[in-house]
């Protein structure tokens, strides 16, 4: 090997160990930060978690508290989850409970906070609360309530404030829109049908098989 290769050679590590001197804090540093990062992930996800299991203990508290009858205690619980997937759920159990012990218009109130991310679970809500406004002799606000809503089981809601309100021409086409996206084979059918024949509409039969 020629003197100039050996020399090239020295320069060369000369060089790496230069380099890696002057970028060692930077290396370090780097390393420092990606450690960081995966461990403030792993943290992020255990506190996710851990919040998450507590939220459902919870729920599952507030549940035990209403088949006890500890209304007080279990509306006092719902109250603490508020901003969490849990609220809403809580809140209908609740409501439920108080609308089944006589509390209509606790109910009401409950059901009115009701603010679901999950658009089924509001509008499962909705729907209730529009029940629980026409059996309080608030059947306009039902209607104002459902106005924008355009589902079988709101339609049905709808027919009984518009039937509530002696409107029943309306009704009976509110009750034909529900039974219209329902399937043939929907449980629900039998009972909107009762009501379309006391609203003096006529369910229509299910096309023959050809």
């Amino acid at each position: 090997m020629a003197i100039d290769d050996l020399l090239d050679e020295h320069e060369q590590s000369e060089r790496v160990r230069i380099w890696i001197r002057n970028n060692a804090a930077g290396m370090i540093g780097g390393v420092a930060l990606g450690l960081a990062a995966i461990y403030g992930w792993f943290w992020w996800q255990d506190k996710q978690a851990a919040e998450h299991q507590k939220t459902s203990d919870q729920y599952q508290t507030i549940v035990a508290d209403l088949k006890a009858g500890k209304l007080k205690e279990a509306q006092a619980a719902s109250a603490a989850l508020k901003g969490s997937s849990y609220a809403a759920l809580a809140a209908l159990d609740l409501a439920k409970a108080q609308a089944d012990g006589g509390k209509r218009d606790d109910a009401i109130a409950t059901l009115r906070g009701v603010s679901a991310e999950d658009a089924a679970i509001q509008a499962v809500a909705t729907q209730r609360l529009a029940r629980l406004l026409i059996d309080a002799g608030k059947s306009e606000e039902a209607l104002t309530l459902l106005q924008n809503v355009d589902e079988p089981l709101a339609h049905d809601v709808r027919g009984d404030a518009l039937y509530a309100l002696g409107r029943k021409e309306q009704a009976q086409k509110a009750y034909e829109k529900a039974l219209t996206g329902l399937d043939e084979g929907s449980q629900l059918r039998p009972l909107i049908e009762l009501k379309l024949t006391q609203a003096g509409g006529t369910p229509k039969k299910p096309d023959s098989a050809s």
